[in-house]
């Protein structure tokens, strides 16, 4: 799983498309990528389309992920608000039923990558951009989330818009994940190996060590904050969530 900041680099000849294929030559066709393509809602605002198309809509992930969705044999699901892009030996296998299980938890692109022993690459960007860390959210049950809460049209691949499920947003960030206090305790556990491309930091953590660590402070807490089991805050409620 790949998070990135081309300008994080400095210049980089080739842009984006270097950057993916030193990507790919070191994963090689056997191994998978995968990266974010979210709208994060942008297509159901006031000035957006109203519907998520997987051929269309852009992602606000940065310049790498949005080029990478858009290249021969990249496959995009069609969760409406946090598809991921998948190149690669497992890549459709990955994405292909998202809209069927849920966005982060079971089912989810990022799920199955764990399960199948996967790693995650942070170049040029701090936890923060770790979406993983919502996968460990999910999998300690975590009362912020809503599994399948909220509902937006998407344009399927036969041309028909459909109404596809995805989770609903927390009313609230927060204090561990969304804030990054779990950063420090994870490069302390000396399970992120660190490395400078260019101008860019670049953390590779595999997500078994990164969910040990996310989920033992979620489980008991990191004070002043408390564990999941006892945080009040709950999942948000727009016009589009459903039961």
């Amino acid at each position: 799983m790949v998070h990135s900041s081309l300008s994080s680099f400095g210049r980089v000849d080739g842009g984006p498309d270097a950057v993916i294929r030193a990507l790919k030559a070191v994963v090689g066709p056997a191994g998978t990528i995968l990266m974010p393509s979210f709208s994060h809602g942008a297509p159901f605002t006031a000035d957006g389309p109203g519907v998520f198309d997987p051929t269309r809509t852009h992602t606000t992930n940065g310049a790498i992920p949005d080029r990478f969705w858009r290249l021969p044999e990249t496959y995009r699901s069609l969760n409406p608000t946090h598809a991921f892009a998948a190149w690669g030996a497992n890549a459709e296998e990955l994405v292909s039923r998202h809209h069927l299980g849920t966005t982060m938890g079971p089912g989810s692109p990022l799920h199955g990558l764990w399960q199948a022993g996967g790693a995650v690459l942070l170049l040029g960007v701090g936890f923060l951009a770790n979406t993983f860390h919502h996968v460990v959210e999910c999998a300690v049950g975590a009362p912020c989330l809503g599994v399948r809460t909220e509902e937006y049209p998407v344009r399927t691949p036969d041309g028909s818009i459909e109404m596809l499920p995805t989770w609903g947003w927390r009313e609230r960030s927060c204090p561990i994940t969304d804030e990054n206090r779990y950063g420090a305790a994870l490069m302390v556990s000396g399970a992120v190996r660190e490395r400078t491309i260019g101008q860019a930091r670049c953390l590779l953590v595999s997500m078994h060590d990164c969910h040990t660590v996310v989920s033992r402070l979620l489980q008991s807490g990191l004070p002043p904050y408390p564990p999941c089991s006892k945080c009040p805050i709950r999942p948000r409620r727009v016009k589009w969530t459903v039961q």
